[in-house]
């Protein structure tokens, strides 16, 4: 503020002296000082930002989801992230190195505040490591580690149980959490630090970050407003002041608000008006192609006929995703076959999609339930590009193979607690590795559930191949880039073999904002923009 102050002040003293005179030039002496104490305060830079949905939660290790990594990226600081380029880049860490096969030494910044006013310092990546091995969705995710020691207030190693080639991706999920703010216990005698997904917690509504933005009002589902910290360490930084995050399921009703200006910025923009968008003079469309998969999982736990590997093939071939990539996402998808798109460690070229209809019914004919049967399916409405859609054309798909399916949709907010429940026996899943790594979709999709070490953890259809589970677990300590390729290609075929899910597609990525703003600077293939770093002119 004093720096735009003193440019005003600037400007007003040229444009005097530009006027002419004596008495103009007497005045001019003092212009500077006037024009500083009369300039008018600056309008904040607000974004206006519609989501297809908001944030569960304001704890960052309540949900692992890319919701809520969106708002981490805003709140809190990642000890590294990732760029455009699919490098790492330095956050709160500004270096690191390997100190041996298994441990890694990241050097902190210094002076960070939290957003309480604490210091931040290694003691604060120690807690929030032992937190994140504790999180039910997050200790899969970091079983290979072994603990955080603090070398000193500036210095943290994270040491891993074994060698593990994927240590310093794993470190964009960190965000150091203030350790003094999340302990002891609240008004409510309650510690601070319970992690709780579907009832009150003090994480839960409370947030203390090293982000760019601070939470100063919240309606889960309404809105939720965000202010621009004042003492943020980076400086070299975007320069909203504000954001005004507004929930807009609707896919319509999103894109609406952006062409009437009444929002600066939507995400998802969804296939069918992706031109409307981009013709518009005053807009700017963003597309990236996407990593994240869309599925669905069969649960034979629930319904025997599913744990029938015909009646598995004869669903995977009777889904004609081909046919939803054309006519529901209007080809802004890529027809998926396998968990890992081209150009990942797994992905296997000679996996092909599988519609046959003809196939379909005749799997279902030499099956133990030729003349088919019921079950239940359950989508969300607002999480993925036309999620309600897809879902209801897999429902008639099906009824051609004699399988009857009862649906039900819902929002995201209310999606999640039925999907972990495992209460249909049909349920849609999306998910992008955040690691940029093929194992990472099976640690988490379709590696038998385990309580324990939280391998599994989205895996609702209870699918079990302890062959799938040894060789994730063998490529996490294999060094030779060749051999782990091998090892997760298999765990492909395998998969594909057993039909122990329904691969859909690769979402492609759509972010569309008003001109005048760096959208395309802030945006990645993870879909967590930084916010922190755009600009509005």
């Amino acid at each position: 503020m004093k720096r735009l102050l003193l440019v005003l002040a600037l400007a007003f003293s040229l444009l005097m002296a530009g006027c002419g005179g004596e008495e103009k030039k007497a005045e001019e002496t003092k212009a500077p000082e006037q024009a500083a104490e009369k300039a008018p305060e600056a309008q904040p830079k607000t974004l206006r930002l519609a989501m297809a949905a908001d944030p569960v939660s304001l704890d960052p290790l309540v949900q692992l989801s890319g919701g809520m990594l969106q708002y981490s990226h805003m709140v809190f600081d990642p000890l590294v992230r990732w760029a455009q380029d699919g490098s790492i880049v330095p956050r709160l860490a500004y270096k690191w190195e390997q100190i041996d096969d298994n441990t890694m030494r990241f050097f902190l910044l210094e002076g960070v505040k939290f957003h309480s006013g604490n210091e931040f310092t290694a003691k604060d990546v120690v807690w929030t490591l032992a937190r994140l091995k504790k999180s039910q969705d997050f200790k899969g995710l970091f079983e290979p580690f072994e603990k955080a020691v603090a070398v000193d207030d500036y210095t943290v190693d994270l040491v891993t149980k074994e060698p593990y080639g994927l240590l310093l991706s794993m470190a964009t999920y960190i965000f150091p959490m203030d350790s003094e703010f999340y302990s002891g216990t609240d008004e409510k005698g309650l510690p601070k630090d319970a992690i709780v997904k579907t009832d009150y917690s003090f994480a839960n509504i409370n947030e203390s970050g090293t982000g760019p933005f601070t939470v100063v009002h919240r309606e889960q589902g309404v809105k939720t407003e965000f202010a621009r910290f004042a003492d943020y360490w980076d400086e070299n930084t975007g320069n909203v002041d504000e954001i005004v995050l507004t929930p807009i399921p609707n896919d319509a009703s999103r894109v609406a608000a952006l062409l009437s200006g009444d929002v600066d910025f939507v995400m998802p923009v969804p296939p069918q008006d992706l031109e409307r968008v981009e013709s518009n003079d005053n807009l700017q469309l963003v597309i990236m192609g996407g990593s994240r998969v869309i599925t669905l999982q069969m649960n034979g736990e629930r319904n025997p006929a599913l744990a029938d590997p015909k009646v598995r093939q004869a669903i995977v071939y009777a889904v004609n995703n081909q046919g939803i990539v054309d006519t529901i996402m209007k080809g802004f998808a890529t027809v998926a076959s396998q968990q890992a798109p081209e150009g990942f460690a797994g992905y296997v070229a000679d996996l092909k999609p599988r519609f046959d209809l003809e196939k379909a019914q005749q799997l279902m004919a030499e099956s133990s339930y030729p003349d088919g049967f019921a079950c239940t399916m359950i989508a969300p409405n607002n999480r993925y590009v036309k999620d309600e859609k897809i879902a209801e054309a897999v429902v008639s798909m099906l009824s051609k193979i004699g399988i009857k399916v009862t649906l039900k949709t819902m929002p995201k907010a209310q999606y999640w607690d039925e999907f972990d429940a495992q209460v249909a026996d049909l349920q849609m899943i999306g998910w992008h590795p955040d690691t940029e790594d093929s194992a990472n979709y099976t640690e988490f999709l379709l590696m038998c559930r385990n309580a324990e070490t939280g391998y599994g953890q989205y895996n609702s259809g209870s699918y079990c191949n302890p062959d799938v589970d040894a060789l994730i677990l063998a490529s996490q300590t294999e060094t030779d880039l060749a051999k782990r390729s091998e090892m997760l290609q298999e765990v492909e075929r395998i998969l594909y073999d057993d039909a122990a899910f329904v691969p859909l597609h690769w979402e492609n990525l759509s972010w569309a904002s008003k001109k005048g703003m760096n959208t395309a600077d802030v945006v990645n293939v993870q879909n967590f923009p930084y916010f922190g770093d755009l600009v509005i002119e």
